[in-house]
C-alpha cells in the first residue's frame, strides 16, 4: 500500500484527493494538511480523509505531493527536511519551482518529480506533464503517472520544458474560459439573452474540444472544413486575423513562460 500525503488542500490539492478517492484509492491511505483549521475540518467531513501537520504527514508517507503556492516553499521545505524519511517520494505541483531547489532543501538523494497540472483535474479532465529530477528512477516517474491518471492524462517531458508547459496548458484554461467569455459577450451583442449565448458556446467548445482529441486530423484541417468560400466563418476569420488575435495569443504564451522563469528564479534567490 503506498500512503500519499498532499501537502497544502487548495484546489488543485482537493482536486487529487477527490480523483484518488474515485479511482479506488482507500481514505486511510491518505492524508493532507491545510493551515486553515475550518477548512481542514470541512475536507475531512466530506472526504473522509484525516488532516496533519506537515511534519506528521510527511513522516506516514511514501509519496509527498507538495501543493503550495510557490511563495511559500521555504517554510514547507524547512518541515520537510527534518521529517520525511529516506527514499521517500517528493511530487511538486508548484509552477516555476525546478527539481533542484527542492534536491538542494531535502536530504541528499531525495527522489523528486515536477509536475504541470491544470485546474480540470476539479472534473478528472487534467492535461498533467512530468519530470524526473536527478534521483528519481522510471519507477518513480510510473508511481506519478498512475496516481495523476486519476484525474486526466499525463505527457512526461524534460524539465527544461517545464515553463512552456506551464504557460501552455497550465495557464491554458484561463485562456479558452476569456475566449469564451468574449463569445458570450458577442452573443449579447447580437441580441441572444446570456443563458442561451452561454449554452450555445460552451457546448460548441465541449464539442470542438473533443474533435481535436478524437480525430487525426490537425486542427487547420477541421477549422477549413467548417469555413465555405465567401461564407460566415471566413469573414469572422478574417477579423480575427486583421485584429491580430494569433499573434496575441503566442505574445501571451510567452508571456506566462517569462513569468514561470521569474518565479523559479525568485524562490531560488531567496
Amino acid at each position: 500500500m503506498t500512503r500519499i500525503a498532499v501537502l497544502g488542500a487548495g484546489k488543485i490539492g482537493e482536486a487529487l484527493l477527490s480523483g484518488l478517492l474515485a479511482s479506488g484509492r482507500p481514505a486511510s491511505e491518505l492524508v493532507f494538511t491545510e493551515r486553515h483549521a475550518e477548512r481542514a475540518a470541512e475536507l475531512t467531513e466530506r472526504l473522509g480523509i484525516a488532516s496533519a501537520d506537515v511534519a506528521g504527514a510527511a513522516a506516514a508517507a511514501d509519496v509527498v505531493v507538495v501543493a503550495v503556492k510557490p511563495q511559500d516553499i521555504a517554510p514547507v521545505l524547512g518541515e520537510l527536511k527534518g521529517a520525511i524519511r529516506p527514499g521517500t517520494l517528493v511530487v511538486s505541483l508548484c509552477a516555476g519551482l525546478p527539481t533542484a531547489l527542492f534536491e538542494g532543501g531535502l536530504p541528499d538523494g531525495t527522489p523528486v518529480v515536477r509536475v504541470m497540472p491544470n485546474t480540470p483535474m476539479l472534473v478528472g479532465e487534467a492535461m498533467s506533464a512530468v519530470s524526473p529530477g536527478a534521483h528519481a528512477t522510471a519507477e518513480h516517474v510510473g508511481t506519478v503517472v498512475d496516481m495523476l491518471a486519476a484525474v486526466g492524462r499525463v505527457v512526461q517531458v524534460p524539465e527544461s520544458q517545464q515553463d512552456a508547459v506551464t504557460a501552455l496548458s497550465g495557464s491554458g484554461p484561463a485562456y479558452f474560459f476569456f475566449l469564451v467569455e468574449a463569445m458570450i459577450d458577442a452573443g449579447i451583442l447580437l441580441g441572444l439573452p446570456r443563458a442561451v449565448a452561454a449554452d450555445l458556446i460552451v457546448q460548441s467548445a465541449y464539442g470542438a474540444a473533443s474533435m481535436m482529441r478524437e480525430s487525426d486530423d490537425h486542427p487547420v484541417l477541421l477549422r477549413e472544413a467548417v469555413t465555405s468560400p465567401a461564407g460566415t466563418t471566413i469573414a469572422a476569420i478574417r477579423e480575427l486575423e486583421r485584429h491580430g488575435v494569433r499573434a496575441a495569443l503566442i505574445a501571451a504564451i510567452e508571456a506566462a513562460r517569462d513569468r514561470s522563469v521569474e518565479l523559479g528564479r525568485s524562490v531560488q534567490a531567496r
